[in-house]
């Protein structure tokens, strides 16, 4: 059976609290529901209680995953971290879902892991020959059980954390709690998953976004800088490693952050998502200009990109789709007709703003081309005179090493088309990407740089890394 996604994904959520109260679970369940966007296929949340660690996850939405049968049968407690997961490693399973419980001599660890570690095989095969089990096939179960290790070998557990952090290579926002009631937050030397710190009355919380702070009623206060560790015990939080104000010169947030995977309601490294996405439609407007009567978004990734394409234009935006939402997670159906009748019953055109006009339509990517392709069809069938595809990110052509669900080339169409026949295959009248320097543009407020190595091919330089542990 196949299943109906045709959007990028990028692997899971992490959201973690450290409070004076004992409330960390149904605070870390709220967290989990507004970072849902993030991962659909699994969630759990890990919660300390007097040098234990209790952890429920499964399968699933996180409201099908924690009823209140399962948020009740956490024990008080006051250090907690939450997963949600969309796999790029690993099959879709329970054993794969975080977060990881790693026990070793002197404790044991919680991890919740955003990213991708590139070299998770040769790590898991060293510690392997260690004596070390493994029950899953995820990169986040290595990276969880290579802190353990490495903190039995160092004797603490901040220095174990930071040893091993320099074996990994690749992108990894980390949330780990310890049994000696410590939060530790992470992010890679790169910066390419985005995480950041929020604050309360009681307590600190830490989160892939910071619409889940507010969502959680933490006031926001800044960003996990790259190669920053920090950690959040009893009421107080200390920092280590680099500091506010240094040059992150090998920063590389993935630039789709800010055009799908991100909702538009958080700030990411100092650039508000929204904003970001309404530059990209205005700079399209301008990059692609075209005579037509409406701009419409594909809902929801489309939509603040189509209101800067019609502001900038000065082309009127209505409503083309109206969208299900009770539909959930993406469909599986076995046959070709029922894929299609269900790409149909998730988006469906609004024909009384469609018929006769000429359409701009904006989204945020083509990936394979065959939502796309659908999508036009939908609109001409429902009256549409001209259809002008306009794209708020450059064409896809290469895979993706750190999180994004780009494995083969193979299947992307921009690697086997070029403009005019992908624009001829989705039946549009007319076909505009924005140029990487428009969408650098469009971001300019971000305080980092960007990886764009899935456009362009060239990824941001590595600092380098130990390969072997010793």
């Amino acid at each position: 059976m196949t299943k109906i996604d045709t959007k990028l994904h990028e692997e899971c959520a992490v959201f973690g609290v450290s409070l004076t109260t004992e409330e960390a679970a149904g605070i870390t369940y709220n967290g989990l529901l507004t970072l849902q966007h993030r991962g659909q296929e699994g969630a759990g949340i890990a919660v300390v209680n007097d040098g234990k660690i209790w952890c429920h996850k499964d399968i699933g939405l996180v409201s099908e995953v924690f009823s209140g049968k399962e948020l009740g049968q956490f024990p008080g407690g006051k250090i907690a971290v939450g997963h949600t997961r969309y796999g790029t490693t690993g099959n879709n399973k329970k054993e794969n879902v975080g977060p990881f419980i790693t026990e070793y001599l002197t404790g044991r660890i919680a991890t919740a892991h955003n990213g991708n570690v590139t070299n998770a095989l040769e790590i898991r095969r060293k510690l392997k020959s260690y004596g070390l089990n493994f029950n899953a096939t995820s990169d986040s179960e290595v990276v969880s059980s290579l802190i353990a290790y490495c903190i039995t070998k160092e004797g603490g557990t901040m220095q174990g954390v930071v040893k091993a952090a320099s074996f990994l290579k690749g992108a990894f926002s980390l949330i780990i709690a310890s049994g000696e009631n410590k939060l530790i937050a992470m992010r890679d030397p790169n910066g390419y998953r985005p995480l950041c710190i929020g604050k309360n009355d009681i307590g600190y919380a830490v989160a892939s976004e910071s619409c889940a702070l507010e969502a959680s009623g933490f006031e926001f206060v800044r960003d996990v800088l790259p190669g920053e560790v920090i950690i959040a015990e009893d009421g107080n939080l200390t920092s280590h490693g680099v500091h506010p104000g240094d040059t992150q010169e090998n920063a590389g947030l993935c630039i789709f952050e800010y055009v799908y995977f991100a909702r538009p309601d958080s700030i990411v490294d100092g650039l508000s998502v929204y904003e970001s996405r309404y530059n990209m439609g205005a700079i399209l407007a301008e990059e692609y200009p075209v005579s037509a009567d409406a701009v419409c978004g594909v809902p929801d990734s489309g939509l603040d990109a189509a209101s800067g394409y019609s502001a900038k234009s000065g082309i009127p935006l209505v409503s083309g789709f109206v969208k299900n939402r009770y539909i959930g997670r993406s469909f599986i159906y076995p046959t070709q007709t029922e894929r299609d009748s269900a790409v149909r019953l998730k988006l469906n055109p609004l024909s009384a703003n469609i018929r006769g006009k000429r359409i701009v339509l904006v989204d945020d990517s083509i990936v394979r081309g065959t939502t796309s392709e659908k999508i036009v069809k939908s609109l001409k069938n429902a009256g549409a005179k001209e259809v002008h595809m306009r794209v708020s990110s450059p064409p896809f052509r290469h895979t993706c090493h750190y999180g994004t669900d780009i494995d083969n080339e193979e299947n992307l169409i921009a690697n086997k088309m070029n403009l005019d026949e992908i624009c001829r295959k989705i039946g549009a009248d007319s076909l505009g990407y924005i140029r990487i320097e428009g969408l650098k543009e469009a971001c300019t407020k971000c305080k980092l740089s960007f990886c764009t190595a899935c456009f362009t091919g060239n990824g941001e330089t590595e600092r380098a890394k130990k390969d072997v542990l010793e």
